[in-house]
């Protein structure tokens, strides 16, 4: 707590010498604000068409085109991967929707034969 303390009493101080030296032409001031304004991005965007999921056996197709990406170049196998977790994700998300919706209808069934007794 006590360096917490230190670094906030300190913090706009250091920030107006950093931009000052970056002003002056210090290359090393000039990346660390950089890198704190203008982070790197992790990964990169890659075009890629993936079919539509409209349902949870979609998957199998998306997959397929991921894996035929991977086997063509057009991704790396750790894009390949993260799109595929994506793929997966998104699978659980209509499964778990299609599952509420179908649990919703027996639902309503069971109660209205309830009421026809």
């Amino acid at each position: 707590m006590a360096l917490d303390a230190i670094g906030e009493a300190a913090a706009q101080d250091v920030l107006k010498r950093v931009i000052e030296d970056a002003k002056a032409g210090d290359m090393r001031a000039a990346e660390i604000l950089l890198r704190r304004l203008w982070p790197e991005r992790k990964g990169r965007a890659v075009p890629f068409d993936l079919p539509a999921m409209r349902s949870a056996a979609d998957a199998v197709t998306a997959v397929g085109a991921i894996a035929e990406a991977v086997a063509a170049g057009e991704l790396t196998p750790d894009e390949g991967q993260a799109v595929a977790a994506i793929v997966e994700s998104h699978r659980r998300t209509i499964e778990t929707a299609d599952l509420a919706a179908r649990l919703e209808a027996l639902e309503a069934a069971r109660e209205a034969e309830g009421q026809k007794r």
